[in-house]
Order: structure tokens, then C-alpha cells, then sequence
């Protein structure tokens, strides 16, 4: 009899052993049916040394697996992956394979399903749900629940609507393969620096060795052609190439601009995709006919079958960073692929983390730098408005000098960009009779005006409720009033100082789709639009010639709270949307409203001493203590009884080891007391950078029980301390 062990996709059970019938073949990574009680469940084949704590039963109680399926088995560097990331974020290693196997309808044999995609039609009966769906769902096709969850109603609204006729049916394919790119197809002119960075990127992708590099270019300085060079060479060498992007957002305007280079497009991977788009992909990657893959951090863990280069692009965003489910950071987890794979790993980014640049310094990554714009283009001049000397009329909030460079930028058709990292008309209602303050009832955080949609929203937790006519305390009309701008209130402001001014706003409330954000794109290349209002969606990856002026509204609000890459990360925002000024023809500028302008991080964008700046940040961080120079952990507990949530964040507190090297820190109230209806403590620990953490976590919790109503989440190297 053979005995196999599999990696179940449930989180409770772990590995389980089985029977494998005479006759039947399974290696390790096949993708197995197998029994559980009265249920049939999927599981995948694993080494049985990878798992010794195993329970290990009799043979005579061995049920055998059901049966094998047909697809590729996930390949070794893939299973050495997930084993890797659950140990080192704590993270069950079935939630990991979840994310490998993510697409279960891949698991079926091929066949054609129906989809659904709108006739043009207007609806007998039109209302106000079936208008939102209709607007939402455009030119977009799938299935019943799929246009549901598009258009944010119920799959009866999307049936109406197909009874109606209003949407038809479509017979879909789903496994048609996908066109290759061509690497010979539009090669582009390079400059002799963009050259030379490119074929050191097209040496190491050709040596199919681990590397890691960091391609450190300014803003404009086509960081992108560069490396589109090393996947040209993948291609040639019928290797996959695998990039990342941090927003879904990009992901259409990178598509059209890598169809350009290659001839077609990449297979796009994100959460905006359709059941049968998915399944598709995941075949196509799984057998290795797909080439080249971009998406978002989800894309890092699909089973390539021969991955020649991992592209991670703006690797300095902090949206690589998961904060729910396993919480792991797509940057690192993407270097440790590229060590299993065996193939280069390349970080793009104009403003490079101190954990990257720290790797650089001792000598673990390499380095490529592109210090100047492509084509002659230059970098901005940036200019700062003390609003403490020069502040906006009482009610406004874009400061007189900026209103002047914003005329002067329309008088010669030119086109301007207004940041603000801050979504909805305003961060905060009030009743100005009774002082009553619009909280959301599942966090603890206000709820915000968005007065787009009429809507007050929470978002933490997606709560929405109608924005409302009176106090519902104190019943006064005309009484509430609007604290605080968002994008939405400088639109309304661009809007009455520009009347005769096209205005955008840009957000992911806005943006909601990489159809929109393709959209969007078109829009301000063909001129249709003269200012964009947006949040931090609009600081990074795109390009428009045109636009040569940037307004950053609030340049302290990323400075507020304390955090421990609050500088850092102002400093990344405001140098990735000042990229966006000036990257054609015409000269950019770029005004920055500060009532700090003698703060390190506002002198250090204003004298362009980035390299100052990251050496006295850097410095900071290694007298702290804090990474790279040391390491964070957070425990994170919560409980719909808050009762509950304190007992066992107190219990876990007392149990707290005495480790030499490690400070244990609370347990607290966390900022965010309450978040979707659960009361949550946090305990936070610091630990020297020689300190196995991870052990210290896992036998620290190891001795303490909890309900299965109490969550415990365990955060490894945090990026959100709320």
C-alpha cells in the first residue's frame, strides 16, 4: 500500500494522510480529490518530511483519494514558497495554497459557459439599482453573480435585467490559448545609459540565476523600456516573466503600453477579473503557454511552470503589503520566489524603501541606476507655499500662488494635477446645533461624505448609508456641515474658480475598474481633460506629456500620527506626483501647500537631497533600532464581546516570554478600536534583528487557549499600526 500526504485547502485540518489505490499515480504537488467525512474536498500532494508534526494513523484507517486532477502539478520551487511564507508570517500553510490554487473552476474539465454583457437596451422599468448596475457593468461581460458583484447589487436585479432584455446571454470558450508576444515586434531607442542598464538585466535573465537588483531611475526616466529589454530576452529564451504592479489601476494602461513593445498583451491577473478569465489564465500559466503575466501581489503565487524573471514594479508601494488573510509584503515574498526559481528578481521604483536600499548597501541586491529623464525631459521645479504666509480665502483650500500657476497653465492649454490623499467630499460631518459627529456603527473612525453618490461611507469597513437631510439628534435641518477636504471639495472648488475647466477626479471610488482607469487614460492623452483632482492612485505610473503642473493640496497629512514611515512615505508620495509634471516636451512645475516647510522631509523634496534624506532617515531607524535594523511584530486580538477581546489580549499579555533582545509592548486598545463589529487589542513586539521572532510568537501562543469567536491575527514586519 502507498501512503500519501496532503495539503488540504482547509486551514483547520492541516495535512492529512491517505491512501493512494494500485494502479493510480499522485506526485508531490498533484491535485488530488480526496474524502473528508461525507464531503469530497480538493488537496494537494506534499513531501511528508516537509510536515513531522503530523499525526500519523494506522493504515487500516487510510481512506484512499477519490482521484487525481488533470492539470500540472504545482512545481517544487512553488511548494518551497508556501512552506516558506507560512512559516515566516505564521500563516497556515492550507490559507497559503488557497492563494496558489486560485482559481477553482481551473480545476474542471474544458468546457463553454454562459455570459452575460448588456444589448444597449433601456429597461421597461428603470430604477435606481438597476441604473447603478447598468453604468457599472458598461461594455463588461460575465457571469450572473459576477455583474452582481460589478455593479454592486443582488443577483436578482442582474436576472431582472436579463429578463428584461436588457442583458443577453453569451456562449464563451474558456480555454482558448492565448497569442504569444513577439520580442521583435516594436523594439524601441534606448539611451546609452538605458542601454547599458538593459543589458545587465538581459545578462542575468540569460544566466538563470538568483539576483536580486534594484533599478533605481527618476521619474521618467524609462525604467520600463529598461527592463521590457530583460523580458524580451525571457521571451527568446521561452522563459515566463511575471510583474507586479501595486494597483489594479495600472494594470489596463501598462497592458496598452506593453501590446506597443510586443505586439499583444500580457495575461492580466487581479480581483477585477471573470470567473472564466481566471481559469483560463491559471491553465495557461500552469502549462507555461502564458509568457508574460502582470497583476497584482495575488499573480506572486500562481504556478508558473518555467519562471525566467520576476519584475517587481514601484516596489516601494506600501499596497504590496497584505493586512488581512496572510499578511505578507509581495516585494520580499517575490525575492524569495526568485531564490527558489532560480531567476533574476528586479525591484523598479523612482523611491526606493530603506529596507530595499539597506540590501544594496550590503552588497545582497545590485544596484542600476538612472539618474536622469529619457529624451531630454527634465525634472520639475518645485517650489513650497508657506500657508501659514500665504493661505486660501476663508472656505477655500488651494492657496493663492497655486490658483495663479493653475491659470497660467490652462491659458497655454496645458493640463493640471491637484493631490490629495484623501477620498470623499470630507473626512468628517458634524451638526453644528448639537455638535453631534457622524461615526460609523461597526468601527471606530467617522463615517465620509461622498457627495458624488449622496452617500455617507465608513472606509474601514464599507459601511454606507443615504447622506442625510437633518441631525438625527437633534432633528434640525440645514444644520450639518462638512469638516475637512477631500477630492471631492477641491474638485467642487477647481470647479467654481475654473468654470470653463474639464475636471476629473481620480479615486478608487472613481477608478473603480482597469476598463475606467483605461478610460480615464484616454481621456487626458486626447485632451479631454484640463485638471485631474486625485488621491495617491494618480502618483505613480502614468504618463501624459502634457500635464506640467502638480498641485500637492496637504503635503503634512501623511505626517500626522506618529507612524514609523510617516516621513518615508510623504516623501515617496510627493516625489512620485511631482514625477508626473513635465515628463514630455514642456518643463513641469510643482507646488507644495505646507504649514511645515522647515520639516527634514519638505526641505528634502524642495532641495532634491534625496540622498540626505535617506541617510538621516536610514540613521534614525538604526539608533531605534527599527527596520531594517531591527524588527516589528504585532499580535492583533479581537472579539465581537469586547469583554472577551481584553480577557484574552490580557491572557495572552501575561503569558508574555522574558527573551533577551525582545521588548514586548502593551496589550492596548488598538487606534482602530473597533473595526467591522470587533473590538480589537494589539500587542506589539521589538525584537533585534538576530532574533528568530517568528519562534518566539509561535511558542509564546502555543500556550495560551482562546475561544473560536476570538481571532487572534499574528502581523509580521507591520506597515499599519491602527
Amino acid at each position: 500500500m502507498s501512503r500519501i500526504r496532503v495539503l488540504t485547502l482547509n486551514a483547520a485540518l492541516g495535512p492529512l494522510d491517505y491512501r493512494l489505490p494500485h494502479g493510480m499515480a499522485a506526485e508531490p504537488g498533484s491535485i488530488v480529490i480526496v474524502p473528508l467525512g461525507p464531503r469530497q474536498i480538493v488537496g494537494v500532494v506534499w513531501e511528508e518530511d516537509s510536515f513531522p508534526e503530523t499525526e500519523t494513523v494506522g493504515d487500516n484507517r487510510l481512506r484512499p483519494i477519490l482521484g487525481v486532477v488533470d492539470v500540472p502539478p504545482l512545481p517544487a520551487p512553488l511548494r518551497r514558497l508556501i512552506e516558506w511564507t507560512a512559516n515566516y508570517y505564521l500563516a497556515s500553510p492550507a490559507a497559503v495554497v488557497r492563494m496558489a490554487i486560485a482559481s477553482v473552476s481551473a480545476l474542471e474539465g474544458a468546457r463553454t459557459v454562459l455570459e452575460y454583457r448588456a444589448t444597449g437596451r433601456e429597461p421597461t422599468r428603470q430604477t435606481e439599482k438597476r441604473a447603478q448596475a447598468l453604468e457599472r457593468i458598461g461594455e463588461r461581460q460575465g457571469l450572473v453573480r459576477e455583474l452582481a458583484m460589478i455593479g454592486g447589487v443582488s443577483d436578482a436585479v442582474i436576472r431582472g435585467l436579463i429578463k428584461d432584455g436588457v442583458l443577453e446571454g453569451v456562449e464563451v470558450s474558456i480555454d482558448t490559448p492565448y497569442q504569444e508576444p513577439d520580442p521583435a515586434f516594436a523594439p524601441v531607442t534606448l539611451s546609452h545609459e538605458q542601454i547599458a542598464a538593459a543589458d545587465r538585466l538581459i545578462e542575468l535573465t540569460r544566466a538563470e540565476q538568483f539576483q536580486p537588483l534594484l533599478l533605481d531611475g527618476v521619474t521618467g526616466s524609462g525604467k520600463t523600456e529598461v527592463y521590457f529589454e530583460a523580458v524580451a530576452e525571457a521571451l527568446r529564451m521561452g522563459k515566463q516573466t511575471l510583474v507586479l504592479l501595486p494597483e489594479i489601476a495600472l494594470t489596463e494602461p501598462f497592458l496598452t503600453r506593453f501590446a506597443k513593445r510586443f505586439g499583444h498583451e500580457p495575461i492580466a491577473w487581479h480581483s477585477g477579473l471573470r470567473q472564466s478569465e481566471r481559469r483560463r489564465a491559471w491553465r495557461a500559466i500552469a502549462d507555461g503557454s502564458a509568457k508574460v503575466v502582470v497583476g497584482a501581489r495575488s499573480a506572486l503565487f500562481l504556478p508558473y511552470a518555467r519562471l525566467g524573471l520576476i519584475v517587481v514594479d514601484e516596489a516601494h508601494e506600501t499596497s504590496f503589503k497584505q493586512e488581512d488573510g496572510v499578511r505578507y509584503h509581495a516585494r520580499d515574498v517575490a525575492v524569495m520566489r526568485g531564490l527558489w526559481e532560480q531567476c533574476p528578481v528586479l525591484l523598479a521604483s523612482a523611491t526606493p524603501a530603506i529596507e530595499t536600499r539597506h540590501q544594496v548597501a550590503l552588497g545582497r541586491y545590485e544596484e542600476i541606476q538612472l539618474p536622469a529623464r529619457y529624451g531630454g525631459a527634465v525634472m520639475p521645479e518645485i517650489i513650497a507655499i508657506d500657508m501659514t504666509l500665504a493661505p486660501p480665502e476663508r472656505g477655500r483650500w488651494i492657496a493663492p500662488p497655486l490658483v495663479k500657476a493653475m491659470e497660467e497653465t490652462l491659458a497655454k492649454s496645458e493640463q493640471a494635477l491637484l493631490f490629495l490623499n484623501r477620498r470623499g467630499y470630507a473626512p468628517l460631518t458634524l451638526c453644528r446645533h448639537c455638535g453631534h459627529r457622524f461615526q460609523c456603527p461597526n468601527c471606530t473612525a467617522w463615517m465620509v461624505e461622498h457627495r458624488l453618490t449622496h452617500r455617507l461611507a465608513c472606509h474601514h469597513c464599507g459601511h454606507v448609508v443615504p447622506a442625510p437631510k437633518e441631525c438625527p439628534e437633534c432633528h434640525a435641518d440645514d444644520s450639518l456641515v462638512a469638516c475637512g477636504p477631500g477630492v471631492e471639495r477641491i474638485a467642487d472648488e477647481v470647479t467654481a474658480l475654473f468654470p470653463h475647466a474639464r475636471t476629473a477626479i481620480v479615486t478608487s471610488d472613481t477608478l473603480w475598474s482597469p476598463a475606467k482607469a483605461a478610460e480615464f487614460v484616454r481621456d487626458v492623452a486626447g485632451g479631454a481633460i484640463d485638471i485631474i483632482v486625485g488621491t495617491q492612485l494618480v502618483t505613480k505610473g502614468y504618463h501624459f506629456p502634457n500635464l506640467t503642473l502638480v498641485g500637492v493640496i496637504d503635503a503634512d497629512l501623511g505626517l500626522e500620527g506618529g507612524d514609523l514611515r510617516a516621513s518615508e512615505r510623504t516623501f515617496q508620495q510627493i516625489v512620485q506626483v511631482s514625477g508626473r509634471a513635465g515628463r514630455g516636451e514642456k518643463p513641469g512645475r510643482v507646488f507644495i501647500q505646507t504649514r511645515l516647510p522647515e520639516a527634514p522631509v519638505i526641505k528634502a523634496l524642495l532641495s532634491g537631497d534625496s540622498a540626505r534624506f535617506y541617510a538621516t532617515e536610514t540613521e534614525g531607524r538604526r539608533i531605534a533600532h527599527a527596520p531594517p535594523f531591527g524588527r516589528f511584530a504585532a499580535i492583533i486580538i479581537s472579539d465581537e464581546d469586547p469583554a472577551v477581546a481584553k480577557e484574552v489580549a490580557h491572557r495572552i499579555g501575561n503569558a508574555r516570554p522574558k527573551v533577551e533582545g525582545v521588548e514586548i509592548y502593551g496589550p492596548a486598545p488598538a487606534p482602530l478600536a473597533v473595526l467591522r463589529g470587533r473590538h480589537r487589542h494589539r500587542i506589539l513586539i521589538h525584537a533585534r534583528r538576530q532574533i528568530d521572532v517568528q519562534d518566539v510568537i509561535r511558542d509564546w501562543l502555543g500556550q495560551v487557549q482562546w475561544k473560536a469567536s476570538t481571532r487572534v491575527a499574528v502581523d509580521i514586519d507591520p506597515y499599519s499600526f491602527v
